[in-house]
C-alpha cells in the first residue's frame, strides 16, 4: 500500500510515463511543472495550448521536442484543444493550466466534444504528519450538495484511485454533525442508507460506515470513546465523504494551512484523469496531481 507522496513518486516513475495535455500554459509555473514532470521522466509527452510565443520562452530549449504547442487565444479555445487531444487518444491525463475553472470544465462536461463519463467529482488527497496514511477528501471542488445517487457515484468514482494506492478495500466515512440519524440533518439519513447499501455489497471494493462526526471518522481514540470502537471505518478511515462542497473545501484547505499537509488533487468521472489545480498553485501541489493521475490511470487498467 502507498501511503506517502514519495511512494507514488517511486511508483510513477517505475510505470509508464504519461501524456499530459496542457489547457493553457501561459504561465511560468504551469510550464515549470511540466518541464519538472519531463525532466523525472513522468510525462513522456506535452501537448500545451495557449501563446507559442510565451510557451516556447519558458521551456528550456533540450525539451522543445517532447513539446507540442497548440496556438490559441482565449481560455476557451485552450480548453477545448487540449480536450480535443484527449478524445483523440494524445494524451492519457487532461492538466489544467492558465484557464478559468469554469471555461475548462465547460469543455470537459460538453455534450458532444467532452470526455465526462458521469458524475465528476473531485478529491484532494494529503499526507499529514498527524495520521498514519494517506487521507482522502470529497468533493470539494465539483458538486455544490451532492445527493444520494451523487455520493453513491462519488464514492466509486475513487475506485481506480484506491486500486492504484493498492488498497484492496477502502475505508469511506460518510461525515455529518452527529453520529445519529436525525430528519433534521439529511447528512444523516443518507450516511445511513449508505452504510447498509455498502454492508449489502453495493459499493466493491469499499467499507461505508457513518454517519460519522470527523473526529470519529480519523481518531480511534474518539471512536472508542463515542462507542464506536468496533467499526471497521471509525478511526482509520481512508476516504471522507462531505455532505456539501463548503465543508470539503475548507477541512482539505485547513489540512494544508494547519496540519502541514502535502496535498494532490483531481478530477475523476471522466475518460482521463483530470487536473483541477488552482491558478496559484505552485510547482510542486501540481506535480503531486500527476502523481495521482498516474496512479488513477494505472487503478484504471488493473
Amino acid at each position: 500500500m502507498l501511503t506517502s507522496f514519495d511512494d507514488l513518486r517511486r511508483s510513477a516513475i517505475q510505470s509508464e510515463p504519461l501524456r499530459v495535455a496542457v489547457a493553457g500554459g501561459n504561465d511560468f509555473y504551469v510550464i515549470e511543472a511540466v518541464s519538472m514532470a519531463l525532466k523525472d521522466n513522468l510525462v513522456s509527452h506535452a501537448i500545451i495550448t495557449g501563446d507559442r510565443d510565451m510557451i516556447t520562452g519558458f521551456v528550456s530549449a533540450d525539451l522543445h521536442d517532447r513539446i507540442d504547442i497548440r496556438a490559441a487565444t482565449t481560455p476557451a479555445e485552450c480548453a477545448d484543444m487540449a480536450v480535443a487531444a484527449v478524445r483523440a487518444d494524445e494524451a492519457d491525463v487532461l492538466m489544467k493550466g492558465h484557464v478559468d475553472s469554469t471555461s475548462y470544465l465547460r469543455a470537459v462536461v460538453n455534450r458532444d466534444t467532452g470526455i465526462r463519463q458521469g458524475v465528476l467529482s473531485n478529491v484532494t488527497v494529503a499526507e499529514m504528519p498527524s495520521y498514519p496514511k494517506l487521507l482522502t477528501a470529497t468533493d470539494n471542488g465539483i458538486l455544490p450538495v451532492p445527493n444520494l445517487d451523487q455520493k453513491r457515484q462519488i464514492i466509486l468514482n475513487t475506485a481506480p484511485l484506491f486500486r492504484g494506492l493498492g488498497i484492496t478495500t477502502a475505508k469511506v466515512a460518510a461525515l455529518a454533525a452527529t453520529e445519529k440519524k436525525s430528519d433534521a440533518l439529511p447528512a444523516t439519513i443518507d450516511a445511513a442508507a449508505l452504510t447498509g447499501e455498502a454492508v449489502k455489497g453495493d459499493f466493491p471494493g469499499f467499507v461505508v460506515d457513518g454517519p460519522f462526526g470527523y473526529d470519529v471518522a480519523v481518531s480511534a481514540t474518539a471512536a472508542k470513546t463515542k462507542g464506536l470502537g468496533d467499526s471497521l471505518v471509525a478511526g482509520d478511515a481512508d476516504l471522507l465523504l462531505f455532505s456539501n462542497i463548503e465543508a470539503a473545501n475548507a477541512v482539505a484547505k485547513a489540512w494544508k494551512f494547519h496540519g502541514q499537509a502535502d496535498t494532490g488533487s483531481i478530477v475523476l468521472g471522466a475518460k482521463v484523469p483530470v487536473l483541477l489545480n488552482s491558478r496559484s498553485d505552485g510547482a510542486g501541489r501540481r506535480i503531486n496531481a500527476l502523481l495521482l493521475a498516474a496512479i488513477v490511470k494505472k487503478g484504471m487498467q488493473a
